[in-house]
């Protein structure tokens, strides 16, 4: 009866522990799903190796799980940190508008569109893995908590479904909206030392990328024309 409950009690965390896993975004999904992986062959070998059924080869398993088990934490940030330095030039192409909502990122290469929610219920979500219902959810929240958010949204919204038939509800930010030259520079893709013909270049490009017919956000550009004016004022 004991081993019954056991068993079931294991069964209930586990249960427990991936529908967790289930809720997160899919791309933290994998490394959740490895440290459960190596937490439940940990717990399997400890148990043998008690029980007296296990060889003193599990015995040098177990030290080996619990060292991977100590270590995966660092590998999990240490990966990305990897990949960001390999993708340095990438990211360098590329400008990043943020709301207190979402940060949105613009390819200068491809106008593509991507970006994450940093904030509310979808917080820590990739927006290119979520689907048209998480999106039409996100909209609304963004509606009625940032209108910024939403307009930046509804940027995205129309890249990514740009076959379907859909109004667009996009509208230039308030004048005078505050922002700095850090912002500026980020939102236009450029280092600090860039000059007055680097501001002009980049942001004669990134207009380009953003028109209409290629999938191009009115409140977008008017986030670059804001940053170019900013900069070419300093």
């Amino acid at each position: 009866m004991a081993r019954v409950l056991f068993l079931l009690a294991v069964v209930l965390v586990l249960y427990i522990l991936l529908r967790r896993i289930a809720s997160l975004p899919p791309h933290k999904r994998k490394g959740e799903y490895l440290k459960l992986g190596l937490g439940v062959a940990l717990v399997l070998t400890v148990l043998l190796a008690l029980a007296g059924k296990m060889h003193w080869l599990g015995a040098a398993i177990t030290g080996l799980l619990v060292a991977a088990r100590q270590t995966l934490p660092v590998l999990v940030r240490l990966f990305p940190l990897l990949g960001a330095l390999g993708n340095r030039n990438a990211s360098a192409r590329q400008s990043t508008v943020s709301t207190s909502i979402l940060r949105m990122h613009l390819n200068h290469d491809t106008g593509a569109l991507s970006g994450e929610v940093i904030a509310g219920p979808f917080a820590g979500w990739l927006l290119d893995e979520m689907s048209r219902e998480q999106l039409d959810a996100l909209q609304v929240y963004c509606q009625e908590e940032d209108e910024e958010s939403r307009q930046l949204l509804d940027g995205y919204l129309e890249q990514r479904f740009a076959d379907e038939s859909r109004a667009s509800t996009n509208q230039a930010p308030p004048p005078g909206g505050a922002m700095n030259r850090s912002e500026a520079l980020e939102i236009l893709g450029l280092g600090d030392d860039a000059d007055r013909e680097a501001i002009i270049e980049a942001h004669r490009k990134l207009i380009q990328k953003l028109h209409p017919d290629r999938g191009g956000s009115d409140y977008l550009a008017a986030k670059i024309n804001q940053a170019k004016d900013l900069l070419l004022q300093d």
